[in-house]
């Protein structure tokens, strides 16, 4: 009856929501889920989808616990460093125009971390910035432009001095680098991802779905690039056998479309 609870719960989601959940990893997503429905002291999954088809409010707290949304700015520094010093330079060099998507986003860092890098190289005019979330809440949050200390611990001190300004409750982005970057809702397993790309970044999602959902997001990923694009995947998402989605390892966490 539990297994039956929860069944029917996924499919009333799916069906209101367009998220399907049985792509998500069933242990992490089940303990996430119930954490959520024991807090309102509901028995049973399906008492807790009444309260929230009645109660958008509940709804969104739902949204909101079912996406990841933990990012930093510079995150993983090293790797940063290795987009600004080699595949972005390789990509100006060959294209007068540049196409980014930032995936499953957040609250912005990532792609605002993009934008000041292309900034200091020159060249924030030759690119567009795409950001997409399923949570409409963070891009709320990433259109607002504030964030905790937490979130720059390990931004390099050029980059903190140069276009972030402190502010009393944190840390705000210069205009020049908010108005580079266009940000959007989007559902990665159910909408069209749209391109050619130069660059997509997806980086520390990958690891909450199943091994059937990471196959049809690698499928998709390598079809919105370019030949010659660049994946840039998060520090525990290595791609085994990258050659069956068209992918070629160039560094640690980054793949190249091959043509």
């Amino acid at each position: 009856m539990e297994d039956r609870d929860f069944a029917q719960f996924i499919s009333r989601i799916k069906a209101s929501t367009a998220i399907d959940l049985s792509q998500y990893k069933e242990a992490q997503m089940k303990r996430r889920l119930t954490t959520l429905r024991n807090k309102y002291a509901f028995a049973t999954f399906g008492a807790y989808w009444q309260a929230m088809a009645a109660n958008s409010s509940m709804m969104d707290e739902f949204l909101d616990r079912m996406t990841i949304n933990v990012s930093e700015f510079w995150r993983n520094r090293a790797r940063w460093e290795a987009l600004e010093q080699r595949f972005l330079p390789e990509m100006l060099r060959g294209s007068a125009k540049l196409r980014f998507w930032s995936a499953a986003c957040s609250t912005g860092e990532e792609p605002y971390t993009l934008a000041m890098i292309m900034h200091r190289l020159n060249a924030l005019e030759r690119c567009s910035i795409e950001a997409t979330d399923l949570d409409a809440g963070v891009l709320v949050k990433a259109k607002a432009d504030l964030y905790h200390e937490r979130s720059v611990k390990d931004v390099p001190p050029f980059y903190l001095d140069r276009y972030f300004k402190k502010e009393a409750d944190g840390y705000s982005i210069a205009e020049t680098l908010r108005r580079s970057v266009r940000f959007g809702q989007q559902n990665l397993l159910q909408d069209d991802f749209g391109g050619p790309y130069d660059l997509i970044i997806c980086r520390n999602v990958m690891i909450y779905f199943t091994e059937e959902a990471k196959h049809l997001l690698y499928r998709k990923f390598s079809q919105a690039l370019k030949p010659g694009g660049i994946l840039f995947v998060g520090s525990t998402e290595q791609i085994f056998s990258p050659g069956q989605y068209r992918f070629e390892t160039v560094e640690t966490f980054f793949y190249r479309k091959q043509d």
